[in-house]
């Protein structure tokens, strides 16, 4: 058993640096910082939800559905849930410290739009090791 002080973490990290923190039921706690980062890649997740929360800062959360485009700002205090097989991404990030708990696989897309056919994506799923816990 260990605490966790993904504030006091963040302070050492580069932006946009995530961190695994601790497992939690075939998955795990992670955080990241991001900092003045216009967007970030897409990621899908096909077989699970993901929780997005934010702990400091704010981050826009961008969502792609089948034909539209859902932006969510969010500030401290403050999360989302991303259902699962929807395209999404971050962006305006100011200092932002977000916990996520992503239980599935992780797909990712630099595409400006990852739904469009022919669309090349990267498994980007974490491994859970004691290296990076």
């Amino acid at each position: 058993m260990r605490i966790h002080d993904p504030l006091a973490l963040a302070k050492t990290l580069s932006p946009f640096d995530f961190q695994v923190l601790e497992p939690f039921n075939n998955a795990a706690f992670c955080m990241f910082y991001g900092d003045r980062l216009a967007s970030s890649s897409w990621e899908l997740h096909p077989d699970t939800d993901e929780l997005l929360m934010v702990l400091s800062g704010s981050v826009t959360v961008e969502i792609l559905t089948a034909t539209d485009r859902h932006p969510l700002p969010l500030a401290a205090g403050q999360f989302t849930i991303v259902p699962k097989g929807h395209w999404h991404r971050h962006i305006d990030a100011h200092e932002v410290v977000e916990l996520f708990l992503t239980p599935g696989t992780t797909l990712e897309s630099t595409a400006s739009d990852p739904r469009l056919p022919d669309t090349a994506t990267v498994d980007v799923t974490p491994e859970l090791t004691d290296r990076n816990i």
